[in-house]
Order: C-alpha cells, then structure tokens, then sequence
C-alpha cells in the first residue's frame, strides 16, 4: 500500500490541479486554473490534496460545498479526482472521507453528480453511504454524457460544528 496524506489544498497546488482536470476530463469541459482559484477562494468550499507526503505535488484533489443556513446544512461535492498512477490504492476513499468528515460536522445530506458508466466512482459513492436518487441527461458537456444525481442522507451519530 501506497502512502499518502490528505491535506488542505493551497493555491501553490492549482496548477497541478488543472493539469490533472485537463487529463482526467478531457471530453467533458475540465475546470481550468482560474476555476480552482475561484473554487479554493469561495468562503465556503473546503478543498483537500492527496499527496505522497507532506510537501509533495498532489496527486488527487477534491472538494465539498457547505450551502444553506446554520441548522439546515446541505453540501455538495464539487470534484473528486486521482491522477491515473494513483488510482485503486485508496486515495479516492481517503478524499472522500475528508469530505464526509466536513459534512457530518454540519449534520448535513451530501449531493453529487457522476457520469452513469464511472463504475469505479460510483461504486466508491455507494460504499460511502449514497444511492441515486435520479438522472441528469447530458449534463456532461460536451461528451453528453448523462449523470446520476447521487445522495448521501444525514448520518445519525452527525452533530454540528
């Protein structure tokens, strides 16, 4: 098993971020620099990096919006991505748990869209505890690919912050 950390993603590691982004979503509109900015930037996003170690470039990013009013808390993830040498060692689930932890601090239901036919991801989405809840036609542009609408209702044991 690979080591590896999960950190607060910083504006030194947006760079690597798009050029994951434009690799891993070629055929589906990849966020460029100025859209990790904008993202990193908005008071109420949290965003974390994978990395080998401490220090070192990223190697997987994801991020997790806390939307609405103090008591009625609902987030979304934004993104979620492993770079292709990384991928199946346990980074995506390490992210994901990042990103669950912010969510049942603010006892709150997560959202999410993923492409119908990413296996992998939605099979580490239903691990976490989320199930579909509909289907977004063509909601990837410009491949149009259709998206599942995913949920994962508040946890029980979740308290606010």
């Amino acid at each position: 098993m690979r080591a590896m950390i999960v950190d607060a993603l910083t504006p030194r590691d947006l760079p690597r971020c798009a050029e994951l982004e434009a690799e891993l979503f070629a055929g589906d509109s990849p966020w460029p620099l100025t859209g990790f900015v904008s993202e990193l930037a908005a008071a109420h996003n949290r965003y974390f990096a994978l990395r080998d170690e401490a220090g070192a470039p990223v190697t997987g990013y994801a991020g997790i919006s806390v939307l609405g009013p103090p008591g009625d808390h609902e987030c979304e993830v934004h993104t979620i991505a492993v770079e292709p040498g990384h991928q199946g060692t346990g980074g995506g689930r390490a992210l994901m748990d990042a990103m669950l932890a912010v969510a049942d601090a603010h006892a709150a239901p997560v959202f999410l869209e993923v492409r119908t036919d990413n296996a992998p991801a939605i099979a580490l989405y239903e691990n976490s505890g989320f199930a579909v809840a509909g289907v977004r036609r063509n909601y990837y542009q410009p491949s149009g690919a259709d998206a599942f609408t995913m949920v994962r209702p508040v946890r029980e044991e979740a308290g606010n912050p």
